[in-house]
């Protein structure tokens, strides 16, 4: 009997942090689909007002170019994770199964990295894009984040747990190392790729503090800079219009995740990231 009230326990405090957590959302979503008198005066009850909720997303979708924002947030993202993986699955099958000399010395340096936040290289990082010439692009927004340690360390937790002997195997069979990392082992570990781009996506899908710094023309804002500038449009005094945008731009990732959730839990299990 104590045993099954600890779990019903557990159980109302995890729906507990659950709903918490996803009260914002709820929130927002309530407000996009309100009118200005209501949006103060509201409840959490799913009241909805469809004039409204349509014009609040009309506004979203015309005063500022939406789809444009969330075109560049596709390009820069997926240019990001491209990039990270070519280089990090190559250093992380190193660290993992092959055996040199400083190995353990240059984990530790892969461990000591993650502690190193963004903001600590943003301006020599600015600089020295300033001198090339190269602020304001795509580009400008992708190459700080083109090497992830954090994807070294997932993926070398990953491939730690491939079988040894099925890597030996493959090189008495003529596999080159490359063939093994990117045939066998990678393909052995999707699931922490799957894991790994949902971190990745989400990270710079909503990244403002970078893209603020490097970008100007409003043609490049991704989707977190680009709402910015719809709340200067909009001189942040209609909220159901904001939050519709806001909407529209949390959606995608939303949508990402449900879909990849399994994968992504399991991911994080089999690399034993907690």
């Amino acid at each position: 009997m104590s045993g099954s009230t600890g779990r019903w326990a557990s159980r109302v405090v995890l729906a507990a942090g659950a709903a918490l957590m996803l009260l914002p959302f709820w929130w927002m979503l309530l407000t996009a689909m309100r009118s200005p008198a209501e949006i103060f005066h509201g409840s959490l009850l799913p009241v909805i007002d469809i004039a409204a909720a349509l014009d609040n997303f009309g506004r979203a979708a015309a005063q500022v170019p939406m789809a444009r924002f969330m075109a560049n947030g596709v390009i820069v993202c997926g240019g990001i994770l491209a990039v990270q993986v070519l280089t990090a699955v190559p250093a992380a099958y190193a660290l993992a199964k092959l055996r040199f000399p400083g190995r353990d010395l240059l984990f530790a340096t892969v461990v000591a990295a993650l502690a190193v936040p963004m903001q600590a290289l943003a301006l020599p990082l600015f600089v020295g894009l300033s001198k090339a010439g190269l602020l304001d692009t795509y580009f400008a927004m992708m190459v700080p984040f083109f090497l992830s340690v954090f994807a070294i360390f997932l993926f070398r937790q990953s491939f730690r747990a491939y079988p040894d002997e099925i890597v030996d195997a493959a090189r008495l069979d003529g596999f080159s190392e490359w063939e093994i990392c990117w045939g066998l082992v990678l393909r052995g570990s999707l699931p922490a790729l799957a894991a790994f781009a949902v971190f990745s996506v989400v990270a710079h899908w909503n990244d403002l503090y970078w893209p603020m710094i490097v970008v100007s023309s409003p043609s490049l804002a991704p989707p977190p800079l680009g709402m910015m500038i719809f709340a200067d449009v909009e001189s942040g005094a209609n909220y159901g219009a904001l939050m519709a945008g806001a909407t529209m731009i949390t959606a995608p990732m939303v949508v990402a995740f449900l879909l990849a959730r399994r994968q992504f839990v399991a991911g994080i299990t089999m690399s034993g990231v907690k």
